[in-house]
């Protein structure tokens, strides 16, 4: 195929690289301005561009040793990965789009009751199972670390976790069932 370029008698550079850069240097915008409109984004159409020029580059013996020009089969190219590409995309079931807080849902507000649930189910807690559930949940210490900046053995820290954890769930449980 002829180049139809500013080569030098119409025909592609011997180098493989020179000639896809000079092919996209002539082509390169139209072909971009040919495909945006199919696209959803510039992204998309970039990559449409980018693959068509692959795609030339691993056909350019073929595109070199023909007589007719290069453009038509770069469109033709182009138009098949926007047809793959359309097709692609009616194949993929439709995500709906995450709700945002913006629409209307007070996704804020659970989380501030929620912490005033936990906050008014830690008040009727001993001040022993307090300290362990803070010191754990609140502000990430392990159990070696709480046991010792409380001044407990290991395994009486550990008891008071599973007994605190153990009265917190059954509070929230009683609180759940008022509330229904």
């Amino acid at each position: 195929m002829a180049a139809d370029t500013q080569a030098p008698g119409g025909e592609l550079p011997g180098d493989p690289d020179a000639a896809i850069r000079q092919l996209y240097s002539h082509y390169g915008k139209a072909l971009h301005g040919y495909v945006e409109p199919f696209c959803p984004d510039r992204a998309s159409a970039d990559d449409i561009v980018q693959e068509t020029f692959i795609r030339a580059w691993r056909h350019l013996p073929q595109l070199s040793a023909d007589d007719r020009p290069v453009r038509p089969w770069l469109y033709r190219v182009a138009r098949n990965l926007l047809i793959d590409a359309n097709r692609a995309a009616r194949a993929r079931p439709v995500s709906a789009p995450e709700p945002s807080a913006e629409i209307g849902t007070d996704s804020g507000l659970d989380e501030v009751l929620d912490r005033q649930l936990v906050s008014a189910a830690l008040q009727h807690l001993s001040p022993a199972h307090q300290s362990v559930l803070v010191e754990t949940f609140y502000r990430g210490g392990t159990m070696a670390t709480v046991a010792r900046e409380l001044g407990i053995p290991h395994g009486t820290a550990r008891s008071r976790l599973h007994y605190a954890l153990d009265a917190l769930r059954q509070h929230l449980e009683e609180h759940d069932a008022i509330a229904c």
